[in-house]
């Protein structure tokens, strides 16, 4: 999971924009267990809504009409650029985590996390997780690296074709922002790089999008790009596609999972030892035995990446807040380590390097989908960044209780204690 030195020098002056870097890193650091203020718990149960919305409203000032079904859906022409061939809408029930304590450099605070699922229990544990982590001081989540690709692949006849074709496409770098710069005001190419396979020639253009998650943005700005080059290339391409199927888009790749696609988070806690014992009814060494235990089996199915269930809480987070959920497909590959520390407590870190989020465009802009991100207080610039350290914070706690779970031998109890009704 590497990073161009470019990329982080530009991100430490993205974080020193507004405050010293030393300020930076003494907020992202873990706060002293006990220093948090106290919030009151909202039970794991259908019962007591309106009081959960109370606190909903209390804490984010944000009063959910939509979510709760007070205001009518909008006309269908709302969702032009949504669907096609409309005739409704699916309601998937949206319950709340939290408050998930965040230290990052975007995200910093508590979070009331909404997240839309049928699955009973998932809600449930990533709560226990969230608590947890608030007990002990929250957990420190840092976006570290962004960039959005599209891949082009350019087919010719020879060797001699594809070295006289490089060679001119290098030389272009400049035409080709200019380009970016005339299809989108949000999009901006920052890196070309080339992958020859015989007389095949793959172009990696990675893209920062701003606050939108970019995948339409970029395929228009690249495609036009392209087009350029058609055009004016001094060696003609027998053919060439848009998308070469390199670039890692919905689906789980070693390149995206050893560079960046979309945001790369990186995050942090400690869990000390009282409280594994008291919310999540276990040991640190109990956790760290199973997770080690996890991590073999892992390696020997042939996983990209080492992880339990990220995929359950970004699915529903990304259902809540409008996102492109086919790309939990991508966002949910990562590594989730786990071990006891000297003096006895449970360290868990969790690096996601594929969360292509956005909070702008796609389906952010529906009722719902919007009244959740306000909840989280996602909109305007720097967002997009603030949702990814949510994103890599949450999952962190679900894998943190869903381990707890395993290692305790709570795990078949709690889908029975919280199981979808029968029938």
């Amino acid at each position: 999971m590497t990073t161009h030195s470019k990329k982080a020098l530009s991100l430490i002056d993205l974080y020193t924009e507004k405050k010293p870097f030393t300020e930076v890193l003494s907020g992202i650091a873990q706060r002293a267990q006990g220093s948090l203020p106290q919030l009151p718990d909202i039970d794991n149960v259908t019962t007591n809504v309106d009081k959960r919305v109370q606190y909903i409203k209390k804490y984010t000032g944000i009063d959910p009409e939509y979510l709760q079904g007070l205001r009518e859906e909008k006309a269908p022409e709302h969702y032009k650029g949504n669907i096609e061939n409309y005739i409704g809408l699916t309601k998937i029930p949206t319950g709340i985590a939290g408050p998930l304590y965040i230290n990052g450099t975007a995200a910093q605070g508590d979070f009331w996390v909404p997240l839309a699922t049928t699955e009973g229990a998932l809600v449930a544990s990533y709560n226990r997780g969230a608590k947890a982590t608030r007990l002990c001081g929250g957990i420190t989540s840092v976006c570290t690296t962004e960039g959005i690709q599209r891949t082009p692949v350019w087919k010719f006849t020879t060797l001699a074709e594809v070295g006289q074709f490089i060679h001119w496409l290098l030389q272009q770098t400049d035409k080709f922002k200019a380009i970016v710069k005339e299809n989108s005001r949000y999009a901006v190419l920052e890196e070309l790089k080339l992958n020859m396979e015989g007389n095949h020639v793959l172009t990696l253009f990675e893209y920062t999008c701003g606050e939108a998650a970019g995948q339409n943005m970029i395929t228009i700005c690249t495609e036009a790009i392209c087009k350029y080059v058609e055009e004016n290339s001094p060696v003609k391409p027998a053919s060439w596609y848009v998308e070469s199927n390199y670039s890692g888009d919905k689906k789980a790749t070693a390149v995206s999972f050893s560079s960046v696609r979309g945001k790369k988070v990186t995050t942090e806690a400690v869990v000390y030892k009282d409280v594994v014992a008291d919310v999540l009814k276990t040991t640190p060494q109990a956790i760290a035995d199973y997770w080690q235990a996890s991590v073999v089996s892992a390696i020997q199915s042939g996983s990209i990446g080492m992880q339990g269930h990220i995929a359950n809480g970004l699915s529903a987070l990304f259902l809540a807040c409008g996102q492109d959920v086919a790309c939990v497909s991508e966002a949910y590959v990562g590594i989730t380590r786990m071990e006891v520390t000297n003096a006895g407590d449970l360290y868990v870190s969790i690096t996601l390097p594929s969360l292509v989020v956005g909070t702008v465009g796609g389906g952010t802009s529906l009722p719902t989908q919007q009244e959740c991100l306000q909840i989280l207080q996602c909109t305007g610039k720097g967002s997009a960044r603030k949702f990814a350290e949510i994103c890599g914070a949450l999952a962190l706690a679900g894998e943190l209780s869903i381990a707890a779970a395993i290692a305790s031998g709570q795990f078949g109890k709690a889908h029975k204690l919280f199981r979808r009704k029968s029938k």
